[in-house]
């Protein structure tokens, strides 16, 4: 009995000395854990004499519940004193004024911007469309066959419900505004594309601005007089255009659009392996199927259509050589532009 009672005056003491989580984590376990003094003071009640083992379980117990009462009011001293000197190493001077720090849009956001006002300032319409979308829209009614390699699962993400993809680029939205209304149409598409690719020049989600015109005087020098006019307006400066005889399913003829080489003048650089040009987009007139699947009639009507991609755009715009630089949400590298 009087070991119990020397034991709850040095356990208080050692109580009132604690200082830090530390000292107090090692003073519960000294006298309260598995191996504890207490625990086993109490494992000892078989060795006291019958006649007062009651009263020295119940003075054992007594005395666990006080130190458990006082660890309660220490720790809660202890986390209160802790969080103050936290604090304290934490002061802001909130008289002092902050700095003003302004943001910057995305490179790839001021190039689409800057596109889209091109061409609404030629009086094309900003038209869009679905993301996950029909293969009919896609493929079909573009006249791209079955068999073409662009439907390869190489190139197309298709979805799990039969039938649909993320569009492989923004077509399918010159297909919904055919389908929708009729002619004369002269839009601008817009948006997010898919395709199985991954290098420094190519990403699996990039951008697109896709256009077409349809009307009854559509011609193929309409739309270069219409290409020729955006570029020198999108780089500012009156830089050579050349277009190269190419081919795609949804158009007849086709052509690929080369610009001279803004980085070195067309002296030849790595960017243009040393031509002089650089490839920026592909255009055509319209394919009679194409008109025809959409209920247009290729007798009184005719278009042509370009796309472009925005990515590739930037990159040039900026002179910048890694497309994943896009996409890397670095802030140094955003707060350039």
């Amino acid at each position: 009995m009087n070991d119990l009672e020397g034991l709850k005056e040095q356990a208080l003491k050692e109580l009132e000395s604690v200082k830090s989580s530390e000292e107090l984590q090692q003073v519960k376990a000294k006298y309260l854990g598995r191996k504890g003094i207490l625990t086993t003071a109490l494992k000892k009640i078989k060795e006291i004499p019958p006649e007062e083992r009651r009263d020295y379980g119940r003075r054992v117990n007594e005395l666990k519940s006080l130190i458990e009462e006082k660890l309660r009011e220490k720790e809660e001293e202890v986390r209160r004193r802790e969080l103050e000197e936290e604090l304290s190493k934490e002061w802001v001077d909130l008289t002092i004024p902050l700095k003003n720090t302004v943001g910057s849009l995305h490179p790839l956001t001021l190039t689409l911007e800057r596109i889209v006002d091109i061409f609404t300032g030629m009086g094309f319409k900003v038209e869009e469309g679905p993301e996950i979308e029909l293969e009919e829209y896609n493929f079909d009614r573009l006249n791209i066959p079955e068999d073409h390699p662009a439907r390869d699962m190489q190139d197309t993400f298709y979805v799990s419900k039969p039938g649909y993809l993320l569009r492989t680029h923004t077509s399918p939205v010159q297909i919904r505004t055919m389908l929708r209304q009729e002619p004369p149409i002269q839009i601008i598409a817009p948006g997010k594309v898919y395709r199985r690719d991954d290098d420094p020049t190519h990403s699996p989600m990039f951008h697109q601005v896709e256009g077409l015109v349809v009307n009854e005087y559509a011609s193929f020098r309409h739309m270069k007089y219409v290409i020729e006019e955006f570029l020198r307006e999108f780089f500012q400066t009156d830089l050579p255009v050349r277009f190269r005889t190419s081919y795609f399913p949804f158009t007849e003829p086709s052509a690929e659009v080369d610009i001279g080489c803004v980085i070195c003048s067309q002296e030849g650089c790595r960017v243009c392996k040393e031509t002089g040009w650089l490839e920026v987009m592909g255009c055509g007139m319209v394919h009679p199927a194409v008109l025809e699947n959409c209920g247009i009639d290729t007798e009184i009507y005719q278009g042509f259509a370009f796309g472009m991609g925005v990515e590739r755009l930037a990159m040039l715009l900026f002179g910048i050589d890694n497309i994943k630089l896009f996409y890397e949400n670095d802030i140094r590298f955003i707060r350039q532009f």
